[in-house]
């Protein structure tokens, strides 16, 4: 079925659903997500057998388990409805006017609609393999990946919360690598150094504006356009949801057996206290929610403001879900551009944010 993103004209008034080719159903056997799901739920299963038994040992993992479900359900699922929705009814036409350019101007509007998009680091995923899908360039999916999960109205007011005003710098700075990044990238999508986007082309002076006017969605095609956003939504689990799951497995284990202070102890103020802060948020990033009451709790041992910054925002950056879902999806130079690029910045702003935050 045809969708309305394909149109080569605008002068069709009906709205369509749209079925990406990308989603034809596969043989269940060849989709890595039943493979993760059986493990994540076998692992619950030996819990309990061993519970029964009166033997201990999983119990750490299965309440550290609950509880990054529990942090992360509602964003994962927001994000992949939200993924179905933009492959359904948004068109490919308007995510190349938005993200699809060649300009600063769309490094800067990516980096604004990741800040508006209130998912968290593993819900926004989805969004963003549809985005990408529907006609946005790399440079600009990877500034909405960096901008997104520290810099959107639900974290800045849970940041605000436990940093109070310090947390506009958390929030400017991820805005800042996102920007500057995002231009760094540009260059090298138009270098051919990363993968490239494929943005549709655009008749000269189209307008989104205009062509929402033309649109319009008949009641009849209501219950066909559900059904549709949920096929997509589907497809896109398909493409992510493992990878998340092997986070929170992977997550769950790291929170359950490493003691709760061995980050106390290293993580403090210096240039080794800044590597180590990295290599910790390498590991144990999970989501944005849940890592942004460690960082706080980083901050209130340490006194090492420009570590927290580290831990949150390269936290995201090398997080293994997203890197393997940007490789998959979009490309492997990319996934390997994305840290490689923005962890310097990074570390740079973490030590200026430890000289003039006390």
């Amino acid at each position: 079925m045809e969708g309305m993103n394909h149109n080569t004209t605008h002068n069709e008034s009906d709205i369509n659903v749209d079925c990406p080719t990308s989603h034809h159903a596969s043989v269940w056997y060849k989709e890595p997500l039943y493979y993760v799901l059986a493990v994540f739920l076998l692992s619950i299963l030996v819990h309990f057998i061993t519970a029964a038994l009166k033997i201990d040992t999983l119990a750490p993992y299965y309440l550290a388990l609950m509880r990054f479900v529990k942090i992360i359900w509602w964003g994962v699922l927001l994000g992949l409805l939200l993924g179905g929705f933009i492959e359904t009814i948004i068109p490919e036409e308007y995510i190349s006017k938005l993200m699809g350019g060649k300009g600063f101007k769309t490094i800067l509007t990516s980096a604004v609609l990741g800040f508006f998009m209130s998912a968290c680091s593993h819900g926004i995923l989805s969004i963003a393999v549809a985005l990408f899908r529907k006609g946005s360039t790399t440079a600009s999916i990877l500034t909405f990946l960096l901008a997104a999960p520290w810099a959107n109205p639900a974290i800045t007011i849970l940041l605000i919360v436990l940093f109070k005003i310090k947390a506009l710098y958390l929030i400017g700075g991820a805005l800042l690598i996102a920007i500057t990044s995002g231009a760094i990238f540009q260059y090298l999508e138009k270098r051919g150094i990363i993968e490239k986007g494929h943005p549709v082309e655009l008749e000269e002076g189209y307008s989104i504006l205009a062509d929402i006017k033309k649109r319009k969605i008949k009641l009849s095609q209501t219950g066909a356009i559900l059904r549709q956003m949920l096929l997509n939504s589907w497809g896109l689990a398909k493409m992510t949801l493992y990878w998340i799951l092997i986070g929170v497995i992977i997550g769950s284990i790291i929170s359950g057996y490493v003691p709760a202070n061995f980050m106390h102890h290293y993580f403090g103020l210096g240039i080794v206290g800044m590597l180590l802060t990295l290599g910790l948020a390498t590991i144990i990033e999970i989501c944005s929610e849940g890592s942004a009451p460690i960082a706080f709790e980083l901050f209130r041992k340490t006194g090492a403001f420009g570590n927290t910054f580290i831990f949150l925002q390269a936290g995201v950056i090398t997080d293994y879900t997203e890197i393997g879902i940007v490789a998959t999806n979009i490309g492997k130079r990319a996934a390997l551009a994305l840290p490689l690029v923005a962890i310097p910045q990074v570390l740079l702003l973490g030590y200026i944010l430890n000289l003039i935050i006390k």
